[in-house]
């Protein structure tokens, strides 16, 4: 991803944050609007996620990333403990790349 799409969306950000409240002047967003944006950070968080982890240099690839993602999810749903997912995930890709 290129900077400057990065600070696109990032000054998008910042502007609709401020122009909300001034916008809707103390009133409150209409239910269905307000289901319809929580509804969306689940999504759109899994596909930054997945970019993230699954494109390197605008070409599908898999490497020890996604394996360390892995091992903290299989850690984290056994022990729920976001420390010990977090050590795992970083044993795991560090040791995926250390045999690379």
């Amino acid at each position: 991803m290129r900077w400057e799409v990065i600070a696109a969306v990032a000054a998008l950000c910042i502007a609709l944050r401020v122009a909300a409240p001034l916008l809707l002047r103390g009133r409150q967003l209409p239910p269905a609007v307000e289901a319809r944006l929580n509804g969306a950070i689940v999504p759109l968080l899994g596909a930054l996620i997945a970019i993230q982890l699954f494109v390197h240099e605008g070409q599908p690839d898999i490497d020890a990333r996604a394996a360390g993602v892995g091992a903290a999810a299989v850690v984290f749903v056994w022990r729920r403990s976001f420390v010990w997912a977090l050590l795992a995930a970083a044993a795991v890709a560090a040791g995926l790349r250390q045999l690379a």
